[in-house]
């Protein structure tokens, strides 16, 4: 695993010198490219969420395409569209910008739910159909969607399944102090986004992938993903719980986890610091909760509390 975690430093470290002090973060997006998940950012304006996808791209020399996410935005201008070639008489497909292999969706939730239904086949099958004919996405492929979470006039919130199929959701937040002064020096005179290099290339990403699926991941630790996931499904103040699909996202990112540590297997502290990225997302709290406030990192944090930990035991 030693091959893992050199990649993953390296390209952690080139990211880092555009998205500074936010070390979580873009570690989480580089253990959703290793699982080949995909990742959802939602936070407010300006925190650098579009440049943290530029930046995770531009260090792993992957093609890179943004779509901006408007109202008219129509499931053509996402898939790609069959053309009329009057030369060749024949009908010739014009690829879309979902084709890439990272594609960054900006403020997802702006388009109808039409246009948002366009990603699903792509993310899940990673593939697209346009007049019947079925075009593969390339590899590596990532799709990373922002949304802002504040302001919801002119918006259409995510359907679940659209949801489900993001490996994580995460947030950035504002820097600290510290942070953002360094940002002040880093922006100076240019940009850091215009002078970061290609780290690594889009075959060693490949090659990580397959290394990440070999770590060993031990029953009781299976029993354990199994256990939290039950757990949100049974409690009283969810109406929804999480999908087999977060049972399986917690399984290959504790993987993911392990192997950029340098480990060779999963322990359940991976499993505890990766729930909320992996499982919030995932669950709908139902309509009394909410008017409680109650919210799923809440739930979250009280099945994690509640579900016996492997090899711990629990005290009478």
């Amino acid at each position: 695993m030693a091959t893992v975690r050199t990649l993953a430093e390296a390209v952690i470290k080139n990211v880092e010198k555009v998205i500074i002090g936010k070390h979580e973060p873009v570690e989480l997006t580089l253990l959703a490219l290793l699982c080949q998940g995909h990742v959802l950012i939602e936070d407010v304006p300006g925190v650098g969420k579009t440049m943290l996808a530029r930046a995770t791209a531009k260090s792993l020399g992957c093609t890179f395409k943004r779509i901006q996410f408007t109202p008219d935005l129509l499931p053509s201008d996402v898939t790609g569209i069959s053309v009329y070639n009057q030369k060749t008489q024949e009908f010739e497909f014009r690829p879309g910008p979902v084709i890439a292999q990272i594609v960054l969706t900006d403020e997802i939730n702006r388009a109808t739910p039409k246009t948002q239904s366009a990603l699903l086949e792509a993310m899940e099958e990673r593939q697209v159909t346009v007049d019947g004919a079925t075009y593969r996405m390339p590899k590596p492929f990532m799709v990373m969607a922002t949304q802002n979470p504040i302001e919801y006039e002119g918006t259409f919130p995510l359907p679940e399944a659209q949801l489900d199929r993001f490996m994580m959701r995460i947030s950035l937040g504002h820097p600290s102090a510290a942070d953002e002064i360094r940002i002040l020096d880093a922006q100076q005179l240019v940009h850091p986004i215009e002078t970061i290099a290609q780290v690594v290339s889009a075959s060693e990403i490949l090659e990580a992938q397959e290394e990440v699926k070999r770590i060993h991941v031990d029953p009781s630790i299976k029993e354990y993903i199994i256990a939290l996931v039950n757990a949100t499904r049974a409690h009283p103040d969810v109406y929804l719980g999480a999908s087999p699909r977060g049972s399986l996202g917690l399984y290959r990112t504790s993987q993911a986890l392990a192997a950029i540590q340098g480990r060779e297997f999963a322990i359940p502290d991976d499993i505890k610091s990766l729930a909320q990225v992996v499982l919030a997302h995932r669950i709908i709290v139902s309509p009394s909760a909410r008017i409680r406030n109650v919210d799923a990192r809440a739930i979250l944090d009280e099945v994690l509390q509640s579900v016996a930990v492997p090899g711990s035991r629990v005290r009478a």
